[in-house]
């Protein structure tokens, strides 16, 4: 269960200038109604060169709809010089922040602002740089680079709360690990193919020592744990514990942190399940 605060939980169950601006000045179309976010932002000045009029159209969770919501109003009225420096923590702050896992909501808000004041100015669109990541949302390796420099993430989770690569098919997962720990100085640790020769017991007793040594420590420190319960060929059993077993994100858990982990220092052919 998210940790809302009432401004989101207002402008999520009211939301204000939802629609389309008719004959609009600007328009910003951003996300991927495929993978589950999506925000259309239209705007339209005034004879003073404010915005008169803004809405938007969203495909999204309670803190797309909150964030695009906020976001018009905090617009209207302004020029665009004005609007230009609303960065994606201005729309978190005026909604009196989101959860961690969220913020990909309000970067949203900002890319969509973006577009649609390059949409009236008649720029082209923006290249994207570095090499796309992960395609259900078109986020590079620099976006991912810079993001985990400046706002400090260490991990899948945070990448995909901050901008939601890795959030749709999870082809990208391995990359969007291998990124985070370059730019934390680690050695890059490539999946591995199960050992020539491994015994069943070799392969419990590393993926014993790697949830030992890896996995629980995040775990326990968020509140939950971890305990192994069988291995039955590449099937991995385990049993969820404390915080993590009543989180909603528990699959997410599983799949993101754990199984994307054993794959790499155990065995790439590896499938976590609940027990």
């Amino acid at each position: 269960m998210w940790d809302y605060t009432d401004k989101v939980r207002e402008h999520f169950l009211n939301p204000k200038n939802v629609g389309e601006v008719e004959n609009p000045d600007g328009i910003g179309e951003v996300g991927s109604i495929a993978c589950g976010d999506a925000l259309k932002l239209t705007f339209r000045l005034g004879k003073d060169k404010k915005i008169a009029e803004a809405r938007f159209k969203t495909f999204g969770c309670a803190s797309a709809i909150a964030s695009s919501s906020v976001l018009t109003e905090m617009i209207i009225g302004k020029t665009l010089e004005e609007v230009e420096k609303i960065s994606n923590d201005d729309i978190a702050m005026a909604l009196g922040g989101l959860p961690k896992e969220k913020i990909h909501c309000s970067v949203m808000g900002q890319e969509a602002l973006e577009k649609a004041i390059a949409y009236y100015k008649g720029e082209p669109e923006k290249i994207l740089e570095g090499e796309i990541i992960c395609h259900c949302f078109n986020v590079t390796d620099v976006d991912i680079r810079r993001a985990v420099q400046e706002k400090g993430l260490t991990s899948l989770e945070d990448v995909t709360g901050y901008l939601k690569a890795g959030g749709g098919c999870g082809n990208c997962h391995e990359e969007i690990l291998q990124i985070i720990q370059k730019s934390q100085g680690m050695t890059i640790l490539e999946p591995k193919k199960p050992a020539a020769g491994m015994t069943n017991l070799q392969k419990i007793r590393k993926i014993e020592e790697t949830l030992e040594s890896e996995i629980k420590p995040a775990l326990i420190r968020d509140g939950g744990n971890i305990e192994l319960v069988d291995v039955d060929g590449n099937r991995v059993l385990v049993r969820l514990q404390g915080a993590c077993a009543t989180c909603s994100r528990s699959r997410i858990t599983l799949k993101d942190h754990v199984e994307a982990r054993l794959r790499t220092l155990v065995a790439h052919d590896l499938v976590v399940e609940e027990a």
